[in-house]
This record gives C-alpha cells, structure tokens and sequence, in this order.
C-alpha cells in the first residue's frame, strides 16, 4: 500500500510514518525541508511535482500545518489558518486531477474545534462546536474558527472516488522527544506538574499506538467518512491527568500554578495558555460505535507504558 502523508515531519507524521513503514508500506512524506529517502518536497500551497505521488496512492493523510506550539500573536493565528487551509486545498487538488486517485484521504484536524466545558462530553453528533463561550479569551474563538475552515476546505473539495475523513484528533502522547508527553513529563519531573488554575479543566488524549491503530482502523472501514474524534474514551481533569503522570514518574510533589502563573510560563516556553487552560472534554463517539477497542483507554494505564519507553528512548 502507498500512503503520502503532506506535513509528515511534524511529532505525529514521525509516529505514523515509522509505523506503517515497519509494517512493510511505501510512506511517501511531502515536507518543505526533504533530508532523507521517502521524503518530496512541496511547498504546501501550489501543484508540483509532489502531485504525481499521490496519483495511483492508495491513502493521503494530510497532516500539514503550522505547529500549535507558539505564542498565538495575530501573525501566527494567521499562519497557522493560511498553512492548513492552503495545503488542504493543495491536497484536494492533486487528489481531484489524479487519474487514478487514492481510496481514502485522510485529513487532521483537531479536537479544539469544540466548545470549553465542564458538564458533558463532546462526541461528533452531540458535541458542542466551540466559538461562543462565555468567560473566555477572545482569540480562543479563532481557534476553532481555524479547525472549521481547515475541515471545511476538505469538505468543498469535489472527490467523488476517495472517501474523506477529518480527524479531530485530542493530543497524541509518544515517548519521542519534544512531543507533549515529552513537555509534561519535564515538568512533572522538576516538580513543576501540579494543578494549572485550579485543574478542572478536562484533558482529552490518546496513545500514540492507538492512534496509529484508529488510523489504521479509519483506512480500512468503508462507512466511516466525515468527522471522526481520535481521543481515548476516559478525558480527565488536568490536577488528576498530571496526579497520574506524576505517580508514574514517581514523583511525590507538583507545584500549583494559578492562571497567573500559567501566562509566564507559557510566556517563557514560548506556548500559549489555551493549550493548558481550555476544557477539552471529547470522546470517540464514532470509532466505539464502529468497534474499534482500545489498548490504552485510561490515562493511568497509557502514562505507566509511556514512562518506561521514554526512559528507554
């Protein structure tokens, strides 16, 4: 099977490409910076010579954008709107004017694109689109007006051999360097991985191998197209996702941060305080229904396998 993944040298691009390699797939990775073998360039906008390994590709997993891991100044918001959105219609493009087109594209998005809250959990038919909350950050609300249109240029693109998927994936936890487990594991580790701003706020995640699998499961049903969430079935508060993750660690203490605290070391780490502080409550609605099961459903038992790989790694 050939799988092209645009935008695959970004943490999650590694995490799949590496997988279905293994597995015996050609992986085709479209990047701007080509270093090693399987790797095109593209520049992520226009049509090029990148376009003629997607035609007669069995797979397309679009995972090109700009990183989320940066301070949102109106310069980067809008870097990171015009990078997915262009290199979807990009993507949409190559697949459209392709003689024989692949099977299924496979197009991120996230699960930012719903609503902060406490009370409920958000699954692709009852979860609240986000935008218009009360007592939130203004910009909070461009962030999901970004996961909108990134899935809205896939939608409007006329595909009608290749089956489309959004994947509203929560954070992807991996044991590979720099990643978000990465990050969270060094605070936990300096003591520094308490509650953020009392620590109600719900944390939606998933495995690095589940993903894989979720992905794997996603190219191979049929029936499944539109917006799928990738995150594991057990979203937890923030003070209790890092309580877990300091056990595992084996670390007895986290220092508290109020709302205060989070913006400078947010500000020192070069990120943005929605990453800690919105509530993202989202649950696999679709994949449980079509009978997916996973290997890492709760947080406590992800966190004890993650912590020894990273060790090793």
């Amino acid at each position: 099977m050939r799988v092209v993944i645009p935008g695959g040298t970004g943490q999650v691009g590694v995490i799949l490409a590496r997988a279905l390699a293994a597995q015996g797939h050609d992986v085709v990775v479209l990047t701007r910076s080509p270093r090693t073998a399987g790797q095109v360039e593209w520049d992520g906008t226009t049509l090029g010579g990148w376009a003629r390994y997607i035609d007669g590709s069995d797979v397309v997993i679009n995972l090109a954008g700009r990183s989320v891991s940066c301070r949102y100044t109106d310069e980067n918001l809008a870097a990171m709107m015009n990078s997915r959105v262009q290199s979807t219609k990009a993507v949409g493009e190559a697949i459209a004017r392709a003689k024989r087109p692949p099977k299924v594209w496979l197009q991120m998005s996230t699960a930012t694109i719903y609503a902060h809250r406490f009370d409920s959990a958000n699954t692709e038919r009852d979860g609240v689109i986000g935008g218009a909350e009360d007592g939130v950050p203004a910009y909070w609300a461009y962030s999901v007006k970004i996961a909108r249109n990134w899935e809205a240029a896939q939608e409007r693109t006329a595909t009608p051999e290749t089956r489309k998927v959004a994947m509203r994936s929560a954070m992807v936890m991996s044991p590979d360097r720099s990643g978000v487990f990465d990050v969270l594991s060094w605070l936990a580790r300096l003591g520094l991985g308490g509650s953020v701003a009392g620590g109600r706020q719900y944390v939606s995640w998933i495995h690095d191998r589940d993903f894989v699998r979720a992905v794997q499961f996603l190219i191979e049903r049929d029936e499944l197209s539109g917006a799928v969430n990738l995150a594991a079935p057990q979203p937890l508060p923030q003070a209790e996702f890092m309580r877990e993750l300091r056990s595992a660690w084996r670390m007895p203490v986290g220092l508290r941060a109020t709302k205060w605290m989070a913006e400078i070391g947010a500000l020192a780490m070069r990120s943005d305080t929605e990453l800690l502080l919105k509530s993202r409550r989202v649950v696999p609605g679709r994949l449980v229904d079509a009978g997916f099961t996973f290997g890492y459903p709760d947080w406590r038992m992800a966190a004890m396998d993650l912590v020894p790989r990273r060790r090793r790694s």
